[in-house]
């Protein structure tokens, strides 16, 4: 039901991009800093929501179609934000660029497998990759400027966040090449199945 908490949780994800964006555009450094934590408790809703569904055995198909769209929401709300705001380096550019087209190549994967009634497990190293994604976004949405609201200008929140979101990049890289791999053998073996289809009754000893 779209009313379980886990279901209610994953809404405040899609509910929350727009505050996010609000703050962002703002340009103040407490509004920096809102957005950062804005950010961030969204992001740990998309833990607890799975959580909860599976231990309250809450699991529906409204949820399962809905999570990902929320995660993709408020990642690629974050990105946007970030790159049209210049709070990003080229070279940070670039990593949210790798991260951005992999979230579209496995929504179309996705799209593919889920007419052949197939589902893409999410990998244990692609958990960390959210993990670790999830957790630079953040930083980089506070930025040097919500850092020095709280006197601590001299982290550079800024190149931190930007290491981090490198190294998202890269988990993003493994975990979209296993997907696509997973992807590519699917599509193989239905090609196969169409070419040679059995043929009964034809082999007699």
């Amino acid at each position: 039901m779209p009313t379980d908490l886990p279901n209610l949780l994953t809404l405040s994800r899609i509910a929350a991009v727009p505050l996010l964006v609000l703050l962002a555009v703002l340009r103040h450094p407490w509004a920096d800093l809102g957005a950062c934590a804005v950010f961030s408790a969204a992001a740990i809703t998309d833990y607890f929501d799975g959580k909860i569904a599976r231990e309250r055995q809450l699991i529906s198909a409204f949820g399962r179609m809905l999570d990902p769209i929320a995660d993709k929401l408020l990642v690629g709300a974050a990105l946007m934000l970030l790159a049209g705001l210049s709070h990003l380096s080229l070279l940070g550019l670039l990593a949210a660029i790798v991260i951005l087209l992999r979230e579209i190549l496995v929504s179309g994967l996705r799209e593919y497998l889920a007419g052949l009634a197939v589902g893409l497990p999410v990998t244990r190293l692609a958990k960390w990759k959210t993990g670790v994604q999830m957790t630079a976004l953040g930083i980089l949405l506070a930025g040097d400027s919500g850092a020095s609201v709280l006197h601590l200008s001299f982290l550079p929140l800024n190149a931190i966040g930007e290491v981090m979101l490198w190294l998202a990049a890269a988990l993003t890289l493994l975990t979209g090449w296993d997907y696509v791999m997973a992807g590519l053998r699917h599509a193989e073996a239905q090609d196969t199945a169409r070419n040679h289809p059995a043929q009964k009754g034809l082999s007699r000893p």
